[in-house]
């Protein structure tokens, strides 16, 4: 860090109507510095940042970029002054090349003609800034990998002069190597003096990768400090207001009887083989790079991909089964894309939670409207869901508690078997502590409606996450699933070995 504040902005404020989204906030980067802006969903990190990248405009407050004011009209205007943007969901055109991608907006033209030598020159200029990533410049972006998009749009950055770099959950889809690779590009652009604001609910990563934060509670700033001076609990409680009981609750379990049984499993595609056994009161995590085949793993369990052999037994039900049959059997399933497969969005939280009973329960059909909202209620005073009413729809809610909702449901339909895949994906701190205790109160009966201990394969890509909450876990490595062994016999050394070397953790 050189010590030399590139953007100031003071006294930001924002309202959507009755609503006070930033209510006179402060913020700097100096240059050369990795700033991490934490806080929340909700607390107003992203109204801030569109608000400096120009896609909003502040109500009150100044802004200054390299000493002069700066006030971008629109997110174009930003750009040309040096502050570019890239969100979670990747604004490339997938059908254009790599170069196209890059130069998009600012293509090099002379007498109305596109400047293809020109532009290729760019586009390699830029893509230097990356050292060893190889991308070559004319393939299509849609053949690239997440991780590559990525580094496109930061090719597209810079190639425009960029100053101030602001990613927003950028780790969120990449593997733990790809992430590590990202990480080593972004401390080079720091050493050049580029500035970059850095958001992202993973902590450990904002430690890792961080100079300074700020975190952001209810629309104000908390406060700005060296990452250096503040411990990952600090961090929490000035997000949340409040302390947060232990992270990553482990209440004492007992193991019940065999629930879920999985031998020499294969779908499809993947998983290539997989087995192991799921007891009653515990929970089990199945590490493993993205693409390894541990969402495949669950579906094939839940019949939503077809078995190609082996053998699924979940208590005296063997064999393969429908979703539906699924439900029957006492397995629930909570898919890691809750907008397209876990939730109705324009349905009211009541009617998410009581969905997959309708029209299987004959009991379900006969009860009053009173009293399935009475069951709804219940579910909701349970997982603590904030929502104004029942009937609010849930994509009004927050990423945490539209998750509570998704868990909700296996709630309503009362589970033997729950089956998460990356439950606590795209939410902030507090709810996924929120989520922790809902999974260790299921454990032990203490959550569940019939007040017996459930059964819990939890699917993450988070290490911590799994070693917090898991009794055991196994890692799968490219289709093949390695035996599950208890967490005190593991660290996320070891997991990650297993999960890249194709070793089992024995």
């Amino acid at each position: 860090m050189t010590g030399t504040s590139r953007l100031v902005m003071q006294g930001i404020a924002k309202r959507f109507g009755a609503t006070v989204a930033l209510a006179g906030v402060d913020f700097d980067v100096q240059a050369g510095e990795i700033h991490a802006l934490v806080g929340e969903n909700g607390a107003g990190k992203s109204t801030l940042m569109k608000i400096l990248a120009g896609a909003l405009s502040p109500d009150a407050g100044s802004m200054q970029l390299d000493g002069s004011p700066y006030r971008p009209r629109n997110p174009h205007e930003a750009r040309r002054a040096g502050i570019a943007m890239i969100y979670q969901e990747l604004a490339l055109a997938p059908h254009l090349t790599v170069e196209e991608n890059i130069v998009l907006g600012a293509e090099p033209t002379r007498r109305g003609l596109l400047r293809r030598n020109e532009m290729r020159r760019i586009a390699v200029q830029a893509l230097s800034h990356f050292g060893g990533q190889s991308i070559p410049p004319d393939v299509p972006v849609s053949r690239l990998t997440v991780n590559a998009k990525q580094l496109v749009e930061i090719a597209r950055a810079l190639a425009v002069g960029c100053k101030v770099l602001i990613l927003d959950e950028p780790t969120s889809s990449l593997s733990r190597d790809e992430t590590d690779r990202l990480f080593a590009i972004l401390r080079s652009l720091k050493e050049r003096g580029l500035s970059i604001v850095y958001i992202s609910h993973f902590l450990e990563e904002v430690q890792q990768i961080a100079d300074r934060l700020t975190v952001l509670r209810d629309g104000m700033a908390v406060g700005t400090y060296p990452l250096s001076a503040v411990t990952t609990e600090q961090i929490v409680r000035m997000m949340v207001g409040r302390e947060v009981d232990e992270l990553y609750p482990h209440s004492p379990r007992t193991r019940g009887e065999l629930v879920l049984e999985v031998r020499a499993l294969s779908g499809r595609q993947k998983p290539i083989h997989a087995s192991f056994e799921l007891y009653r009161g515990e929970v089990v995590g199945i590490a493993g790079l993205i693409g390894a085949g541990r969402t495949e793993l669950l579906r094939v369990i839940f019949g939503l991909d077809p078995v190609r052999s082996g053998e699924v037994r979940v208590g005296v039900y063997c064999g393969p089964a429908s979703p539906v049959e699924r439900w029957a059997q006492g397995v629930g399933f909570l898919s890691e894309d809750r907008k397209e497969e876990g939730l109705v969005p324009h349905f009211g939280v009541a009617e998410n939670l009581l969905l997959s009973k309708l029209g299987q329960s004959r009991a379900l059909s006969v009860t009053t409207p009173r009293a399935r909202r009475m069951q709804a209620e219940a579910i909701i005073r349970t997982l603590g869901i904030r929502c104004n009413s029942p009937d609010q729809r849930v994509v009004h809610l927050s990423g945490g508690n539209q998750q509570k909702v998704a868990l909700g449901r296996l709630l309503a339909h009362d589970v033997d078997v729950l089956l998460l895949d990356e439950p606590t994906k795209g939410v902030d701190v507090a709810a996924k502590a929120t989520i922790y205790q809902i999974i260790d109160g299921l454990a032990t009966g203490r959550l569940s409606p019939d007040g017996r201990p459930k059964a819990v394969l939890l699917v993450s890509s988070y290490l911590p996450e799994l070693m917090g909450i898991c009794d055991r876990i196994a890692v799968m490595h490219r289709g093949r699933l390695g035996p599950a062994l208890a967490v005190e016999e593991l660290d996320e050394h070891r997991l990650m070995h297993a999960a890249t070397v194709n070793e089992a953790t024995t």
